[in-house]
């Protein structure tokens, strides 16, 4: 009502009722503690005298406690785009003795409130069974219009209206089976929200079932579903009641087998494992947290490669409304039966054709997380590059030559050579050996590699400038050169061994504002040594001209030296010729090898 029609209702009341209309001021100060007030049918939330809210508890559809807590939910409607879901209140304990002032809040709402009343007996009662979401061991009390869960500590209510579906699984194990009951909306413990009730039943346990009605009203309520009497597994019990009241069919899997003959893939999802099974319309998984997807919901699948293993593969689904699910860790030989199953389906396939790739490179999996930016690798090439530059510069020149590879089968090449076919045999074997060269075909000659000298490696480890520049530490050097002495004050006793492993545990608990630190000084250091070693080039090849023109000038020197030696020994051989004709025609036979230029001068002087 607006202001102006404050008197006129006035005038109504006073006049057909007479009764005064008073005005009520409401608190508008936007505290959130104050008293609470029951009145009738209304719940009143108080700051001094002046109301805040109020409640018609004819609205409360549940009712919850906890330590210090009160939660009313209330009755929704479909029609309203918004409406409140429920209210919390904190019952701050009181001193009085033999008086808990949560249950004595709950027992006034819950006496006007329009909350589901658990009026008569119930038709059957099932004790202690496995839940595993939410976790605990209920009673479940099956009443004609609701279901009521009993544990030790919560109770819940689930009307049968809000069951939307019901789920029957084989455990991978086949020794166990999964009742899955979809809930719409959820049922609440604390701040969490439960939209599956999942039931665990082992198919050894069996029990027998009476119902606390008689067979006319069995048969007239249930129409041959159900009988009083029933025997049988302990979870074909619970599903075929559960069906006959609730009136919705259950959902087995279909046609779908796995790798190993299971009916369900076994797999990740988030941060716990748990078991995938596609079904006709769907697929859902177990069990926590449970996820139910249905086909039209499915906008595109996607195969995706393993981030830590080869031997695994990641199955993606996004829905149309954009959410994405990735069950990760699945088995690599469970892939071609999934893409069969999806492709059947007629599912989006987001990466078409892989399937053959897969057989031949597991690594076509789309999506890979390699192409994303890692610093911390991008800063260890960056070191690794600058180390690399830093060994070349103090190489002294022979950094331009590779390093040879070993080859062990390459020095056996050489021995080879005395064994092959094609080398010339001796004289006292060759007549022999003739015979069996014909027989057997010749070997290929095998082709020797030209292997560098290793003269060069050795020649550049002797000449390495002990004058060079020192190289540069890194970061981590650096900090553990200036903390050694501390470790060492803080463990005596420490061995040189287990001092580098505690060191490497403090460098890599360290906080990254401190490495920074550390860091920069490495770069400080580099840029120094960066700095002398251009200094140290620019002196180095002065001094290396000069050493080239000194080797130059006593080569030339040596090269004349040995020219004046060979003329005189070829005018004293011709000399000695002409002298002794038989002497030179015994040592004629002798190989020229074995000639020099000493024993034909010695000789000679001898002559003379």
């Amino acid at each position: 009502f607006s202001a102006q029609e404050f008197d006129k209702l006035s005038d109504f009341f006073k006049a057909h009722y007479r009764l005064e209309l008073a005005e009520k001021d409401l608190c508008v100060k936007g505290w959130n503690w104050g008293t609470v007030r029951f009145g009738g049918q209304l719940l009143s939330f108080d700051i001094g005298e002046q109301p805040v809210f109020e409640i018609p508890l004819s609205n409360v559809s549940q009712c919850t406690t906890g330590k210090n807590e009160v939660t009313l939910e209330f009755h929704q409607n479909d029609d309203a785009e918004v409406s409140l879901m429920e209210v919390r209140f904190y019952v701050p304990p009181t001193q009085e003795d033999g008086v808990d002032p949560v249950e004595a809040f709950a027992q006034n709402v819950l006496s006007k409130a329009d909350v589901i009343q658990a009026t008569g007996d119930a038709i059957c009662i099932f004790r202690e069974l496995q839940c595993l979401t939410p976790r605990g061991r209920y009673d479940i009390r099956i009443y004609p219009t609701f279901l009521h869960l009993h544990g030790k500590t919560f109770d819940y209510k689930i009307p049968y209206t809000t069951v939307l579906r019901l789920f029957l699984l084989p455990h991978k194990d086949q020794r166990q089976m999964f009742f899955v009951i979809s809930l719409d909306p959820p049922i609440k413990q604390g701040q969490t929200r439960y939209h599956f009730l999942i039931l665990l039943f082992s198919k050894d346990e069996d029990i027998s079932l009476t119902l606390n009605m008689n067979e006319e009203e069995v048969e007239k309520r249930f129409e041959g579903r159900l009988t009083k009497n029933m025997s049988g597994s302990l979870y074909e019990m619970v599903s075929r009641v559960m069906k006959a009241l609730v009136n919705r069919k259950i959902t087995v899997p279909g046609n779908f087998q796995g790798h190993s003959g299971a009916q369900c893939i076994t797999c990740s999802y988030k941060a716990s494992s748990g078991l995938l099974y596609p079904l006709e319309r769907g697929f859902i998984y177990v069990h926590k947290p449970p996820v139910h997807i249905r086909f039209d919901e499915i906008s595109f699948v996607n195969f995706a490669r393993g981030t830590t293993t080869t031997r695994s593969f990641d199955f993606e689904i996004e829905t149309k409304q954009g959410t994405q699910y990735t069950f990760s860790s699945i088995e690599r030989e469970e892939y071609g039966k999934l893409f069969d199953f999806v492709n059947a389906k007629k599912l989006n396939i987001k990466n078409r054709g892989l399937k053959e790739g897969m057989k031949q490179s597991y690594d076509e999996y789309a999506d890979s997380d390699e192409d994303q930016h890692d610093a911390y690798l991008e800063r260890m090439k960056e070191e690794g590059k600058i180390r690399e530059e830093n060994a070349n510069d103090s190489s002294d020149g022979s950094g331009e030559e590779t390093d040879e590879s070993f080859n062990p089968g390459e020095e056996d090449d050489d021995v080879a050579e005395e064994f092959d076919s094609n080398a010339s045999a001796s004289s006292s074997s060759g007549e022999g050996d003739s015979d069996r060269d014909e027989k057997k075909p010749a070997k290929k000659a095998k082709i020797v590699k030209d292997r560098k000298p290793r003269k060069k490696q050795q020649e550049s480890k002797k000449g390495k400038d002990p004058n060079a520049p020192k190289r540069p530490m890194s970061a981590y050097m650096l900090w553990l050169n200036a903390n050694r002495e501390k470790i060492k004050s803080d463990h005596p006793g420490i061995s040189i061994t287990d001092l580098s492993k505690k060191a490497g545990e403090l460098w890599k608990a360290m906080s990254k504002e401190k490495k920074e630190e550390w860091d920069r000084k490495a770069e400080d250091a580099r840029r120094d040594y960066e700095k002398a070693m251009k200094e140290y080039s620019v002196g180095s090849k002065s001094e290396s001209s000069k050493t080239e023109r000194s080797k130059k000038k006593k080569k030339k020197q040596e090269k004349q030296m040995k020219g004046k030696v060979e003329k005189k020994g070829a005018t004293s051989k011709s000399l000695s010729s002409a002298k002794s004709p038989a002497k030179n025609m015994s040592e004629s036979f002798k190989s020229k090898e074995f000639v020099s230029s000493d024993e034909s001068s010695s000789g000679e002087s001898k002559k003379e």
